[in-house]
């Protein structure tokens, strides 16, 4: 087979260096000899200079790349070619034993052995002089055949990975500059769409009439590929929106308005507003499509929450309270607190939409409650607080006295005119209507263009809105009670104080507290039986009532007791209901309360409502109470204690037989009742038997650490039983509660404790427990931050002894080496002292 024959490239001598004319020196006789030879000189006149220049640029305008590569690839032949010679040499070559023969060191400093060439002929492998094994080794034919192979091999191997690292070092450098061409070119085009925004955001807000079109080129980079952009779309649009949309609802030409001929005015200003209204339409389609994808959720969101807020008065008003409702009882605090905020400043502004968007909104969250089972969050009903209801309109509206009287004076005239008189009437008569009708048309478009609505619209309004309310209110409440009986009896015993098992229950009954004048009488009676039977106070046969309790917390219960003492104070003339049992609540719940798992602005509430403002207490119940309250002052915290120590002074205030508590009787009290034995474990008030005992507790109270609590309990026990005397409450539990707060308590103790007259040393643990003991048994007052200090402190050295040794020791020996290196410091001055001094005499 014959090889391929290869294009050459004979590449040019090279030129010798070029010299300027002027430098070029000629000698004479150099000239001479020209001269005498022309004959010889004159081929150099005829040469073509034209090819031979052609030849030169031809094969020296080749690129650079090219005679790189080709001289690298002939390098790469030669180095192959030569590593060839090279093994054949060697295998031509037999190595002389290194026993028999002396290694000889080159020039260059390299140590070898010499070698004998190989015999050629001879019997096929034989030896010189059958030396045997010490004899001359030589390879055969077939490994010398491999070895060519593997060489042939390995050189086309290393041929090919050059030009493979010279494709991927050009693929590589192609990739990356293609990304960064792709990085500038998206950098580019962002900050292009952003300057076309910014243009066409503020062409729109400085004339919106002629360039109106521009909405729709915004509309568009909405949907970009880029999410940046699509952010920025929607917050443009949304502020132009919100400054070009009008005061008034559009609505749209008929198809009858559109035949006649009209204006070039009113033609631009249909086309306007009809542009306007299909953007905004589409707008608020995309707006809702996106907030169902998690990336652009809170910016679509907050778009549709700020169009309610600022244009409740526009077209497709009914969508975006539908999609803001929606997300009421969300479980992203973001997307919940943005949706509530914008309710609730609907519910606020009523001037902006006449009250229209409030009873829609009403209206659909109530709906959104009872698809949903009334399990949302407290935020989605609680929003209702911030409802406000006209008084006035309660009021069912009264003919007006001059009808009345034009009324009677027409039935008398028309009795006494005369038939001949029937004529002129009628024709007055439809003159009259005929103004009526001019009246009539004339305000209703006042009233249009004013945007007031009527009275008798804004009273239909508001009882919408007060049904919507209430029956949201009641499906609550009778969830509960069914949820909270349904699991009582799948369980058997549930266990009280759940919490988070009914969220919607606490904004319900404050808004029952709230609005609880506005509520129907024929509706009380239930209402009072729902609240009876959550707080436990029901007596029915199978006790529901107790099963309804038991899911309950304590907080919840009592504000259920204070929803029902709100209801009867506002309705007093119409309504005769037993309020024992509520009472009979709070007896228990006073002992079931625990402060970190209870609210105690609740109880202090519910103590307010129904013990310090109630007027007419029974004796009996009423000595109950105060007693409970005495031995719940025992129990717990001081701002508890305080708030149940004013309401029993005002109790002992208000029923001057209940004092004879405070005498010491030896059989107990002087009036003792019905029941002649104190019965404390008693869940009746009336049947505890309280006016039989003694407020002890006043005894113990008096030595509190507080300081307040000590001096009312000392006030309440030195009061006198005589009827004359008359005491005026100063404050009230609410107060008492909050300026004994554990956040608002600034408690100064007391001064003028004893100090003792044996001072010990302050590290002893015994001496200070006996210094306690004295203060405490001389004067019974002690500060409560002293006392925990001193206890912290005992404790912890003797809790902390082992350690306090260690680090004494470690203290000990840091300081014998500080002391061990300030006298090294000092001799060593000493003696240099000594030898500059010696020096200076010349020892």
């Amino acid at each position: 087979m014959g090889k391929k024959n290869k294009q050459k490239i004979i590449l040019p001598p090279e030129l010798p260096p070029e010299v300027p004319d002027d430098e070029i020196e000629v000698s004479d006789e150099d000239l001479q000899f020209v001269n005498e030879n022309l004959d010889y000189a004159g081929f150099v006149s005829g040469l073509d200079t034209t090819s031979i220049t052609k030849h030169v640029t031809r094969v020296a305008d080749l690129k650079e790349d090219a005679l790189e590569r080709l001289y690298e690839r002939r390098l790469q032949k030669k180095k192959l070619k030569e590593k060839e010679e090279e093994e054949k040499e060697k295998e031509n070559r037999v190595e002389v034993d290194r026993v028999d023969a002396l290694p000889v060191k080159s020039l260059d400093g390299q140590v070898y052995y010499r070698t004998l060439a190989e015999k050629k002929g001879g019997d096929g492998g034989e030896e010189d002089d059958g030396g045997g094994d010490k004899g001359i080794v030589r390879l055969t034919k077939t490994e010398r055949r491999a070895k060519l192979k593997k060489s042939k091999k390995e050189a086309k191997k290393l041929g090919k990975q050059v030009e493979n690292t010279e494709q991927v070092e050009v693929t590589s450098q192609a990739a990356v500059l293609a990304e960064v061409k792709e990085d500038l070119t998206a950098e580019a085009t962002f900050e292009t769409k952003k300057r076309k925004l910014a243009e066409l955001g503020i062409a729109l807000l400085a004339d919106p009439e002629s360039n109106i079109k521009s909405l729709k080129e915004m509309l568009q980079f909405c949907l970009d590929d880029d999410d940046a952009i699509i952010k920025l779309g929607l917050l443009s649009l949304l502020a132009v929106f919100k400054d070009i949309i009008p005061g008034y609802r559009i609505r749209l030409p008929t198809e009858k308005e559109l035949e006649m001929k009209v204006s070039k005015e009113v033609k631009k200003m249909r086309f306007y507003e009809s542009t306007l209204l299909s953007v905004y339409k589409a707008y608020l389609q995309k707006l809702v499509l996106l907030e169902k994808k998690s990336k652009f959720q809170h910016v679509a969101v907050r778009c549709i929450c700020t169009l309610l807020e600022a244009v409740p008065h526009f077209n497709f008003r009914e969508s975006l309270l539908a999609a803001v409702v929606k997300n009421i009882g969300s479980q992203d605090d973001v997307i919940r607190k943005l949706s509530c905020s914008a309710i609730k400043s609907i519910f606020v502004s009523e001037g902006k939409h006449g009250g229209a968007a409030t009873v829609e909104a009403v209206e659909l969250i109530a709906d959104h409650v009872k698809a949903l089972n009334c399990q949302l969050h407290p935020d989605s009903v609680e929003v209702f607080m911030s409802l406000s209801f006209h008084e006035d309109l309660r009021k069912p509206e009264e003919p007006d006295k001059e009808s009345k009287v034009k009324y009677k004076k027409n039935r008398k005239r028309k009795n006494v005119e005369e038939p001949g008189q029937l004529q002129e009437s009628d024709r007055k008569r439809s003159k009259k209507e005929l103004m009526a009708k001019m009246r009539e048309e004339v305000t209703a478009d006042y009233k249009s263009a004013v945007f007031t609505p009527d009275v008798k619209e804004q009273r239909k309004m508001q009882s919408d809105m007060l049904s919507a309310v209430f029956e949201t209110y009641f499906r609550i409440l009778k969830h509960v009670m069914q949820s909270t009986a349904a699991s009582s009896q799948a369980n058997g015993t549930s266990v009280a104080g759940e919490s988070g098992a009914h969220p919607l229950l606490a904004p319900c009954l404050n808004g029952l507290g709230k609005f609880t004048h506005f509520i129907d009488l024929d509706y009380i009676g239930d209402l009072m039986n729902y609240l009876k039977k959550l707080a436990g106070g029901g007596s029915s046969p199978d006790n529901s009532s107790e099963k309804c309790a038991k899911g309950l917390t304590v907080s919840e219960r009592l504000q259920c007791c204070i929803v029902a003492f709100k209801v009867m104070r506002s309705n007093l003339d119409a309504l005769n209901v037993d309020l024992q049992g509520f009472f009979v609540q709070l007896y228990n719940l006073i002992l079931e309360y625990r402060p970190g798992r209870d609210q105690g602005e609740v109880l202090v509430e519910a103590l307010k409502i129904m013990l310090f403002e109630d007027r007419q207490h029974d004796m009996q119940k009423a000595a109950a109470f105060v007693k409970r309250l005495a031995t719940f002052s025992l129990c717990f915290g001081s701002a508890e204690s305080m708030a149940a120590l004013v309401t029993l002074k005002q109790l002992l205030q208000k029923n001057v037989k209940c004092r004879n508590l405070l005498e010491n009787d030896a059989g107990g009290g002087s009036v003792s009742g019905s029941i002649a034995k104190y019965q404390p474990y008693a869940t009746d008030p009336n049947l505890s038997g309280a006016l039989a005992s003694v407020l002890w507790e006043l005894n113990l109270l008096c030595k509190h650490y507080q300081p307040a609590i000590s001096t009312i309990a000392s006030s309440i026990s030195t009061m006198s039983t005589s009827h004359n005397q008359v005491y005026l409450a100063s404050t009230s539990p609410q107060q008492a509660f909050r300026d004994l707060s554990l956040e608002q308590e600034s408690f100064n103790p007391k001064s003028d404790l004893r100090k003792s007259n044996n001072k010990r040393k302050r590290g002893s643990g015994p001496s200070r427990l006996a210094s306690i003991e004295e203060n405490v048994n001389s004067t019974g007052l002690l500060d409560e931050d002293e006392l925990r200090k001193k206890l912290s402190d005992h404790f912890s050295l003797l809790r902390d002894f082992k350690e306090s040794e260690k680090l004494r020791t470690e203290l000990d020996r840091t300081t014998s080496a500080l002391q061990l290196f300030e006298e090294y410091k000092k001799q060593k001055k000493k003696t240099a002292r000594r030898g500059i001094k010696f020096g200076g005499k010349g020892v």
